[in-house]
């Protein structure tokens, strides 16, 4: 599959996620009612999720994942005990969109990085997934996922 790839200067994001650890053979089983729980919480404080629902990866230890799953929203909102108030950092991205199903994402992200050897820079190891669609909605080979790299 051929990726365009492109590097972007982002401002600050504000977003409501909920921080865990989880294998990624549990993901399926956690994602969708921790994505619910954060839309019931923005509504219930009379805001809309800005865009899509990411999930962002701090590691990529497939047995012990360190990853943020959450939405974007308009304005900063308070968080409770369980859904952290945060920000999608302001700075340069690498870039790219994933056609097809999540189990092939790993060639997105190879020729991402790729990319950013031969352009010169350097990801800091935290990687954000966009989600455009989902299983539910789609068949998996129209799924479409951005991936956003955050630069050094």
């Amino acid at each position: 599959m051929a990726y365009i790839m492109e590097i972007v200067e982002t401002s600050k994001q504000p977003v409501l996620a909920v921080r865990t650890t989880t294998a990624v053979e549990n993901l399926p089983n956690i994602v969708g009612p921790i994505y619910d729980e954060i839309v019931g919480y923005i509504m219930a404080n009379k805001q809309e999720p800005l865009g899509p629902a990411f999930i962002a990866y701090y590691n990529m230890d497939m047995e012990n994942l360190d990853i943020k799953i959450g939405f974007p929203v308009a304005t900063a909102l308070p968080g409770n005990d369980r859904i952290e108030a945060g920000f999608i950092p302001a700075g340069k991205k690498a870039t790219t969109f994933h056609k097809g199903s999540y189990g092939d994402v790993g060639a997105a992200y190879q020729a991402l990085s790729e990319y950013l050897v031969k352009a010169g820079y350097e990801a800091t190891g935290v990687a954000y997934e966009y989600y455009y669609n989902s299983p539910g909605e789609v068949p998996d080979s129209e799924l479409l996922t951005k991936i956003e790299l955050l630069l050094r």
